[in-house]
């Protein structure tokens, strides 16, 4: 039985692209795992908000919510919590996700 703890390959400082970002503390492979975020519900609008249906909203409460939103992401978050590697990503380059069309504006 395999009762090996995941530890996410993360750190956080300070982005290029706003405020705080995630940055991989090694190289991730495309399809690789690279955690498991901790929320709550809310129906709040907010920072650190993420909307996974038009009515549930899910405050992240790790270093998940550092992960700035770019159009050529290189990680996406999933219904399951998790949040995979979508291309490579070298170690030391900010985690990314493509939050939609639309955002921020």
């Amino acid at each position: 039985m395999n009762n090996k703890i995941h530890t996410p390959p993360i750190y956080v400082k300070e982005s290029d692209i706003h405020g705080k970002g995630l940055f991989a503390s090694r190289n991730i492979a495309k399809a690789e795992l690279i955690g498991e975020f901790q929320s709550k519900q809310t129906k709040n609008d907010g920072p650190h908000v993420l909307w996974m249906e038009e009515d549930k909203g899910y405050l992240v409460l790790d270093d998940f919510r550092y992960i700035n939103h770019n159009n050529k992401a290189n990680a996406a978050y999933y219904d399951d919590f998790t949040v995979m590697a979508i291309r490579n990503i070298k170690k030391d380059e900010e985690i990314t996700h493509f939050y939609g069309e639309n955002w921020g504006e």
